[in-house]
């Protein structure tokens, strides 16, 4: 069992863990709540260590492209200043955690939360180089924000706990992870506190 050795350089990023995405949300994913408790102990390693937390958020307008009303896919949801934009209460995120509102505009979606939000200038001018990647929903924002954080040259850790999909289609969950590790993202998960490589995960999918 290889431990990953956290640092200078390290960070950790929440994805949209918001009461919309949890279960009675607008869009709820399914067992979404099952990511709370890991993405908390990640949330202590980091901050014990004096390590980044960043927080993406849905965090859309009235009329937002994605919501079915304007002929998008997908519920209304996330609307800003909302209960239903909100994180969830359980999420023990601390003062000092960096917020990244995305899809902003009624025009235009964001499921990576690189895309559009100046979020990895900010985070190379902070010296961050290694993500640790959680949150929700593993077939959308999730698989969009690691690939977008390859791209542009982070080291990404996908923490497979602490991630749940939509299935909309079976199997979306597993073609998601596959394509992340295809990418380059490193599979990991918690055990006793600490970071270790999953090298079961690779070996299943």
């Amino acid at each position: 069992m290889s431990a990953i050795v956290l640092g200078k350089g390290d960070a950790l990023l929440i994805v949209d863990l918001q009461n919309d995405f949890l279960p009675g949300g607008r869009l709820a994913v399914p067992r979404g709540d099952l990511v709370v408790d890991p993405i908390n102990a990640l949330i202590a390693l980091y901050h014990g260590r004096g390590l980044p937390i960043y927080a993406s958020r849905d965090w859309h307008p009235e009329d937002h492209c994605s919501f079915t009303a304007q002929g998008g896919p997908w519920p209304p949801h996330c609307v800003a200043r909302t209960e239903g934009a909100a994180f969830s209460r359980a999420l023990r995120l601390p003062a000092d955690a960096v917020v990244v509102s995305k899809a902003v505009s009624a025009a235009e979606d964001a499921y990576s939360a690189f895309n559009g939000t100046g979020l990895a200038r900010s985070m190379l001018a902070e010296g961050v180089t290694r993500l640790a990647v959680c949150g929700l929903a593993t077939d959308y924002c999730v698989l969009n924000t690691v690939l977008d954080g390859i791209a542009a040259g982070f080291e990404v850790l996908l923490v497979a706990q602490a991630i749940r999909a939509v299935e909309v289609t079976p199997g979306d969950g597993d073609r998601a992870i596959t394509r992340m590790l295809a990418a380059g993202a490193v599979p990991v998960r918690l055990s006793a506190g600490r970071l270790v490589a999953d090298a079961e995960l690779g070996a299943r999918l």
